[in-house]
């Protein structure tokens, strides 16, 4: 059985960093694009940062120079630093196996989640 297991969400003042990690199990295929996604209240679930099925890295206009995506050499493991965080960052950030994709620049998800971590950037 796929899971996907979350953790490193937290409270933080705004300028402030975490560091979010998803471990993958029950795979038996390759596994090449995984990402972050995020969910404020009211709001739709939104991609924050992705490797898709070629390799590349994705990033929300709203994260980068911010936000790093980063996974070990097995694929299994993901890893989101998100430093000099802002109020309008808070969400439940949710680990997601994307599909594979024709296009290498593309990532699409997979109905494969994580549970979610709560992420609060407040003063």
């Amino acid at each position: 059985q796929v899971q996907l297991v979350e953790s490193g969400g937290g409270a933080v003042q705004p300028g402030g960093s975490l560091r979010l990690s998803c471990e993958l199990t029950g795979v038996m295929f390759s596994v090449s694009a995984m990402g972050w996604f995020r969910q404020a209240p009211g709001k739709q679930r939104e991609l924050v940062a992705a490797f898709t099925t070629g390799g590349r890295t994705k990033y929300a206009d709203s994260v980068k120079g911010r936000f790093t995506i980063s996974r070990n050499d097995a694929k299994n493991t993901v890893w989101l630093q998100m430093n000099s965080l802002r109020p309008e960052d808070t969400a439940v950030y949710y680990c997601n196996l994307g599909l594979r994709m024709p296009d290498d620049s593309d990532y699409a998800p997979s109905d494969s989640w994580g549970q979610g971590t709560q992420v609060t950037v407040s003063s």
